[in-house]
């Protein structure tokens, strides 16, 4: 009885002073490697065991029903490490080593089973064939990984932002497959760069990677050079068309001013060029399997004024505003100047010349002058017609020979043309098919076309006499802006005049220049001596007469 008492102390003794020295803790493992999980029981020699998610997993050092573990038993020292080979997705739980004999049970260990992804895929790899210019998104996959995978993109070599990433939980609840998408927008220059998927998480810290290589697709790029850059007009001149194109280049076609240059098929085209350069840009086309590429340039051709626009001849009523239109083109720049023909004051220095409330002394031509500078000279002429009144512009004093056939001329220049001419003189008034004439006059009407288109009308006078002499002519036109008059006076010429020395020269001519024919053997100056002086804007003779008497035959004298 003693005995049995004593044992029951020294039990009790045990089972109050057993205790956990060591309990497992919350650990990580990569999967595929060897893992334990320490448990030590101080003053303790009864049974001890593990569990498993709350599972006995059994008594003993060799558990047979989990042949990767085992547990690892140091008696003396109360160590009954549980050791775990091969870690596997399975292991991953919470782990607890009890002691029943002394009721100890003790923290459970979370044991997380590191899982490294697979290795990344990047869809389309090794090589993504892409076009120029369209949009992309590189996708990535990194599947079964725990804990999910942080992927990173590189761009041969060098971080690169902007991916956008989704997960997914796959069935067991645990891995983790992550999705990766890297928008790019790929230019031609980017064909044989690199992109690189890296996949890491704290199973593979170093990551693992896949890369793809783009194959970007582009038509040719062109660049179109000429040389020389001037030239002078009907010089050579050469384009060369350089490009490159993935894929390769299959033709060139050339063309000036949008029409194709047949038989120009190389990279390289040489002609002659003239001033149709310089507005008409040559183009190289070159092209490949993906599309076509154009590229145009201008030769600077020196050359000189060449008329674009010609100035249109205008009609326009008195007071009117008048625009004319002249436009040149000239390499080097041109300078551009109008003026009225006949005169040097310029008018303009631009493509219009306006005039403003013109009369009919604006009527005439005008010029339009181009200068390209050190190459050439260029003008082209219009007319400017004036419609007013008509404006009657014959001499005032009009000559005849007695007893012989006289005119007298009236000359009448107007637009429109004059609708009715009237003579008047003396007694005589004559209008065309209503006036009636005495049988010594008759009236013409004409159109010398040396007048410029003027009418000329003419009073014809047989067998002139001195009264004819007396009479002032009136000569009036009439259109639809109104009339124009002059009067003209008619002289007698042709007559035998005697002249003494001494005398007044009463004998000579009020108007005009008077030619005195010498027949006096002692004559100074010969046969055809004369001399003259002007005098107040007449020209009057000055003779220097022999001694005695001497007749002078005075022929026409006309006015200046």
């Amino acid at each position: 009885m003693q005995r049995l008492l004593l044992s029951l102390v020294l039990s009790f003794q045990t089972v109050w002073t057993a205790r956990f020295s060591q309990e497992p803790a919350d650990q990580s493992v990569v999967r595929g490697q060897r893992v334990i999980l320490s448990c030590v029981v101080f003053n303790y020699s009864g049974i001890v065991q593990w569990t498993k998610d709350g599972l006995a997993l059994g008594i003993g050092e060799d558990l047979r029903a989990w042949p990767r573990y085992r547990v690892l038993r140091v008696q003396e020292l109360g160590q009954y490490n549980l050791e775990i080979l091969s870690a596997d997705l399975s292991d991953d739980s919470l782990y607890e080593c009890q002691a029943p004999d002394a009721a100890l049970r003790s923290r459970r260990a979370k044991l997380t089973v590191l899982i490294p992804p697979d290795d990344p895929v990047i869809d389309g790899g090794p090589e993504v064939l892409l076009n120029a210019g369209e949009s992309y998104n590189l996708s990535c996959v990194s599947r079964g990984a725990k804990p999910p995978s942080m992927i990173e993109w590189l761009k041969d070599g060098l971080p690169i932002e902007g991916a956008v990433s989704i997960t997914e939980v796959l069935a067991d609840r645990k891995r983790v497959t992550t999705h990766s998408y890297l928008p790019i927008q790929p230019v031609d220059t980017d064909t044989g760069r690199n992109y690189s998927c890296v996949a890491t998480n704290l199973a593979i810290p170093t990551g693992k990677s896949t890369t793809v290589t783009l194959n970007v697709h582009h038509p040719p790029t062109v660049t179109l050079s000429i040389e020389p850059r001037s030239v002078l007009e009907g010089e050579r001149v050469t384009f060369t068309c350089q490009a490159h194109a993935n894929p390769p280049i299959m033709g060139y076609r050339w063309a000036k001013g949008g029409v194709v240059l047949q038989g120009a098929r190389e990279s390289v085209f040489t002609t002659k060029a003239d001033h149709s350069f310089f507005t008409e840009p040559v183009s190289c086309l070159v092209f490949n399997a993906v599309g076509k590429t154009n590229v145009s340039i201008l030769v600077d051709v020196h050359f000189g004024p060449i008329l674009l626009v010609e100035p249109q001849p205008k009609t326009v009523d008195v007071d009117s505003d008048v625009t004319l239109n002249c436009k040149w083109a000239g390499n080097p720049p041109l300078t551009l100047t109008w003026f009225k023909k006949g005169s040097n004051m310029v008018l303009s220095n631009s493509n219009q010349l306006y005039l403003k409330s013109v009369s009919q002394a604006d009527a005439g031509q005008y010029v339009c002058k181009a200068i390209v500078p050190r190459i050439g000279v260029g003008e082209t002429e219009v007319t400017l017609t004036v419609n007013g009144p008509p404006i009657i512009s014959s001499d005032p004093v009009q000559y005849a020979v007695r007893g012989e056939r006289g005119e007298v001329k009236c000359y009448i220049a107007s637009t429109p043309p004059p609708d009715k001419i009237v003579w008047a003189w003396k007694e005589n008034v004559w209008e065309k098919e209503k006036g009636t004439l005495l049988e010594r006059y008759t009236v013409e009407q004409s159109k010398p076309s040396a007048e410029g288109g003027g009418v000329l009308s003419t009073l014809t006078i047989n067998n002139v006499m001195e009264s004819d002499f007396l009479s002032t002519y009136n000569c009036t036109a009439w259109n639809s802006f109104g009339p124009g008059t002059m009067i003209i006076t008619l002289e007698e010429t042709g007559a035998k005049m005697r002249c003494r020395r001494g005398k007044d020269l009463n004998c000579m001519p009020k108007y005009g220049r008077l030619t005195i024919s010498f027949s006096h053997p002692h004559s100074r100056g010969g046969p055809s001596g004369n001399n003259c002086w002007r005098d107040s804007g007449l020209y009057h003779p000055v003779v220097h007469l022999p001694a005695g008497p001497c007749s002078y035959l005075l022929p026409a004298a006309q006015r200046q």
